[in-house]
């Protein structure tokens, strides 16, 4: 049974006890068609970084959709400082933004935000991340469904080490949607496996080189170990390179994301396999949906839309274009 660390979430906790301090402009119904006065309606975007090759290709994808639609967006990015994203949303509140994207640092401090939104009478299309229940409305929930995408992921990486032998976990950032939902999901797996035992769990914040440090140190205590579970593409990469630097050969490391740089990873047998997501797409889909409430369309919109992933192993990572998932101008050799 996974048994993940919860410390971190006490860090967490009082961010949701932040306030929109600032005074709002009225942002009623006139927001939904100049927002902020411009020559264009308007759409704000609050995002928790632009570093992130899933954020990068979800803003691109607005982006390509709003210029189609001849709508103006105003893009912040919080360099994932949760105090800044509360901050950064309140300004664009107060231009008088038609819509607010909202694609948060962590679910808790997103609460601020959205209740802010919500008394400005702006409506918030959530992407990514969840703010936590009773934090506020959203109009719409876009996201991946990591449950289901880690579930499936473990299933075939236990299938790859024949169902029995130790495995590790790195998590993503503790409290954050797809951390708790890509630990439920392999939860979930682990139920249906019982001679997979996890016998050691880290926390590396989706970044590689947290991975990688932490991965040392669990191969050092580790030496019968099988498999690790990255909860995003970055930390399985570095666990990877971890495993390499130290000759442990036969190992198989998994991760969420489909980024170009998995993808070659795959082809070069360095990583195994990777759930790859949509961001562009549900970039695309966010600008969308915000013009269609801006324009008084949006009854019809689905309060959650889940979006499938695709797993990418050897077998099909040289017939599944990475474009498809990243936009564009995504490429392998990223």
């Amino acid at each position: 049974m996974v048994l993940r660390k919860k410390s971190v979430l006490k860090t967490l906790i009082p961010l949701a006890a932040l306030a929109i301090v600032a005074p709002l402009a009225s942002c009623g119904d006139s927001a939904g068609t100049e927002g902020g006065g411009g020559d264009k309606k308007t759409i704000g975007v609050s995002v928790a970084d632009q570093k992130s090759l899933f954020y990068v290709a979800a803003v691109q994808g607005m982006e390509a959709e709003a210029k189609k639609r001849g709508y103006e967006l105003k893009v912040t990015s919080a360099n994932n400082n949760a105090n800044q994203q509360v901050s950064q949303v309140n300004d664009l509140l107060t231009q008088q933004v038609g819509a607010l994207i909202f694609i948060s640092q962590d679910s808790t401090a997103a609460g601020a935000g959205v209740r802010a939104a919500n008394q400005a009478d702006v409506p918030v299309v959530a992407v990514d991340q969840r703010p936590e229940s009773g934090d506020g409305e959203l109009a719409t929930y876009i996201a991946t469904d990591s449950v289901k995408a880690a579930k499936d992921l473990c299933d075939w990486m236990f299938s790859q080490i024949g169902d029995s032998g130790e495995i590790a976990i790195l998590h993503g950032v503790l409290g954050s949607t797809a951390e708790i939902q890509r630990t439920q999901g392999c939860e979930d797996s682990l139920k249906e496996h019982p001679n997979v035992k996890v016998v050691a769990e880290e926390t590396a914040n989706w970044d590689e080189t947290e991975a990688f440090k932490a991965t040392q140190n669990i191969l050092s205590a580790n030496p019968n170990l099988k498999a690790v579970f990255g909860e995003s593409d970055a930390m399985a990469l570095g666990a990877a390179k971890a495993a390499q630097q130290a000759g442990r050969s036969g190992m198989t490391f998994v991760g969420i994301d489909g980024f170009p740089t998995m993808f070659a990873g795959i082809e070069a047998g360095l990583t195994q396999a990777t759930m790859a997501q949509q961001p562009y797409k549900m970039g695309e889909i966010a600008v969308d949906n915000a013009i269609s409430i801006m324009e008084g369309k949006g009854d019809g919109i689905a309060k959650e839309q889940y979006q499938d992933t695709v797993l990418i192993t050897k077998d099909n990572v040289a017939t599944e274009d990475v474009k498809t998932f990243y936009g564009p101008d995504a490429s392998v050799d990223q």
